[in-house]
């Protein structure tokens, strides 16, 4: 059997499209809250943003660079265009209904979107005046015509293209284009009101203010989306900061490669719009709603709506971490594993700022990705760099979209007195990892926490993660060695009891999915995490699954692996899970191996495996390992959040049953929330037992 046959694998772009469609059948979930699903919307458009400005403008470059094959699946970069964009027209359709259907139903609950023409004289009385106090000396009018050169639009430009009439001059038609900066909300609120007005509707009303003499024939709106994946010659920069901020001024001028037009675009205005950007005629996306739609968040945002959304949930300290309690003490006593954002992540905040107080604690050593503003976690390492502590921070200054925020960190951390280092060359650091030195009883000892998510106490309550926190000294040894590969020279970098990409976690991976096939239908695999991409690791997986292992996968994201292919991935299962929080963790059992579960900062993808600064942990104390396990069957037998993979590449809503619901993401919120209300009657982790117990149970 021919395990490189491109059959045998779904393409990475269009599983990742299937993705972001099971993300827009949340928004068409009729039994979700409305803002709920309409927040599904702005997380749709916002991937899809993101998705046009690093993938298909990847995808244009290497077609114009002459790329005939890039992937298992052997599809051209040809292909793959022509393939997103039949889907993405297709699916415009859906998106519109989904959108106006969710926009009815708000409307009989007193929440309206609705344009300047179709409010009240007074509404419209409201927004003149808004408009000219709030817009006018901040929208940008621009003439195009011989002697006023058509702008730069930089990424993400949102505004109107409109034709206008001299008063004066009979038959003198103009083109111009109406920017409308990212600093104006993009919906008016009317006062007193659950009414929002698209800011382009008020706009267009005040054509002749803006161009005086001038009155508009016709306008549309528009939004440009531009390559945002920066290339830096790291060999060749003396200096990476400065290097890396003058990428960032350059985003906004990538090549373009997608173009969005609102509902009254006609030839002419497309024809104006595009004489100038040249863009493909089938990266032009037309509208009948508005554009934008990332910018729903305004409206999701509306408090005294929150009834419309799912209920909120407020993560749990669970022993053995009490509020009060030293966090130190207890990893003295135990290693402990937390399951964000049911638990807390407040204890990995608490460690970060007890350390920076604490007088006996000599240094403190960590690696930021996406650390995101106003981090307590750096202000508090600051603070340690102020008094003295010697702390050392891994700053990825290449982290995607967050290059700006890490940018300023690292100056602030630096201007503390902290160590920082920028990256290392050729590489990304994307392991999540912390390391606290403290003299006890006149000896070092040192504390690590190992994380799957960012050091963001903001996204770690809406993100699934774990946090593996503990005092074992082959872990905190090894983090130490870690630690000096960052900052020094190292042409091995190999650990001992921790595997570190890109040398040493692809080649464990594999050896343990080799290990499994060896014991046929004793073996047993399940692993989640974000995207499946890697080939040597799925040839891998269909070796297994030909020798008899049972492999369970809980992929979220991209899957290029095909599930069900006779004599090849027979006893391979693939779900994928979305809901309420984001499934960020990436956790792995192997049943005959001597150290069963595993944590990772790592995706089974080749930028991961080969190209990034990973980590991952192998999980020993029997507590955590069954804690682990348990949730691992629990997502495994969802059927309310989960679909599952075909092996036609299309993903199928798996059937709820009746009579057993098994929702994990509510389970976990409900059995983490009866497990803080019971007090210790067996120990420091009697809490975290039942909660573990009442998983199981499910």
């Amino acid at each position: 059997m021919n395990l490189k046959d491109p059959t045998h694998y779904n393409n990475r772009e269009l599983s990742w499209l299937q993705f972001n469609t099971r993300v827009l059948k949340q928004a068409q979930n009729e039994s979700l809250p409305l803002l709920e699903r309409l927040k599904f919307l702005a997380i749709y458009g916002t991937n899809l943003d993101e998705f046009y400005m690093i993938r298909v403008a990847g995808l244009k470059k290497l077609f114009s660079a002459g790329v005939i094959v890039s992937g298992a699946d052997k599809l051209t970069p040809l292909q793959q265009l022509r393939g997103i964009r039949n889907y993405l027209h297709q699916e415009l359709q859906v998106l519109e209904y989904c959108m106006n259907s969710i926009l009815k139903k708000l409307e009989e609950e007193g929440m309206f979107v609705k344009n300047y023409a179709d409010v009240s004289t007074q509404d419209k009385g409201y927004l003149n005046t808004f408009f000219y106090e709030n817009i006018y000396p901040v929208v940008i009018p621009i003439a195009v015509d011989a002697t006023h050169p058509f702008p730069p639009l930089n990424n993400l430009s949102f505004g109107l293209i409109v034709q206008l009439r001299d008063t004066e001059l009979e038959g003198a038609e103009r083109f111009g284009i109406i920017r409308i900066p990212r600093v104006l909300e993009r919906f008016i609120q009317l006062e007193h009101s659950a009414t929002y007005i698209p800011i382009e509707s008020v706009v267009a009303e005040h054509i002749s203010d803006l161009f005086p003499g001038y009155e508009l024939i016709k306008y549309a709106i528009f939004r440009v989306t531009r390559n945002a994946d920066m290339e830096i010659e790291e060999e060749e920069a003396d200096d990476f900061m400065e290097i890396l901020e003058e990428g960032l001024r350059l985003r906004n001028r990538g090549e373009m490669v997608r173009l969005e037009l609102g509902f009254n675009s006609d030839d002419d205005l497309v024809g104006f719009l595009n004489r100038h950007t040249n863009i493909f005629k089938d990266d032009i996306y037309r509208f009948s709603t508005f554009l934008n739609l990332s910018s729903l968040w305004q409206i999701v945002g509306n408090k005294n709506f929150a009834h419309l959304l799912s209920p909120s949930f407020k993560p749990r300290i669970l022993p053995p971490f009490e509020s009060s309690g030293n966090i130190f003490n207890v990893l003295d006593k135990q290693d402990v594993l937390l399951y964000h954002p049911y638990e807390s992540f407040e204890p990995i905040v608490k460690m970060i700022q007890s350390a920076s107080k604490d007088k006996d604690v000599v240094s403190i050593k960590m690696t930021l990705y996406r650390s995101g503003s106003n981090s307590p976690i750096v202000t508090a390492l600051m603070s340690a760099a102020e008094s003295g502590k010697q702390v050392t921070v891994m700053v990825e200054l290449k982290a995607r979209f967050d290059e700006e925020n890490n940018v300023i960190w690292a100056k602030a951390l630096e201007k503390a007195g902290a160590h920082v280092i920028y990256g290392i060359s050729g590489f990304k650091v994307h392991a999540k990892a912390a390391l606290v030195t403290k003299r006890v009883n006149g000896k070092l000892r040192q504390y690590a926490h190992l994380g799957t998510g960012n050091y963001n106490p903001a996204t770690a309550k809406i993100y699934t993660d774990t946090s593996y926190m503990t005092s074992n000294v082959e872990i905190t040894n090894d983090l130490t060695r870690f630690f000096h590969f960052l900052t020094g020279f190292s042409k091995k970098g190999k650990l001992d009891k921790l595997y570190m990409a890109p040398t040493q976690m692809k080649p464990k991976i594999l050896s343990m999915i080799d290990n499994e096939a060896r014991q046929g239908k004793n073996g047993h695999i399940i692993a989640k995490m974000n995207s499946l991409v890697d080939e040597d690791v799925i040839r891998s997986l269909y070796r297994a699954s030909q020798a008899g292992v049972k492999i369970e996968l809980i992929i979220r994201g991209i899957c290029c692996l095909k599930p069900g292919i006779e004599g090849v991935s027979e006893n391979i299962r693939v779900i994928s899970i979305i809901g309420k929080y984001l499934e960020h963790a990436r956790i792995m059992y192997f049943k005959n191996e001597a150290v069963k579960m595993y944590i990772s900062s790592a995706d089974w993808m080749p930028r991961n495996l080969v190209k990034r600064i990973e980590l991952l942990s192998g999980i020993e104390d029997d507590e955590s390992v069954t804690k682990l396990l348990q949730l691992l069957q629990l997502q495994c037998s969802d059927n309310v959040l989960a679909h599952e993979l075909q092996v036609d590449g299309n993903y199928k809503k798996i059937k709820t049953d009746e009579n057993s619901i098994i929702d994990n993401q509510a389970l976990i919120e409900s059995h983490v929330a009866k497990a803080q209300k019971i007090t210790k009657k067996n120990g420091t982790s009697y809490a975290q037992q039942l909660a573990s117990k009442l998983l199981k149970e499910s």
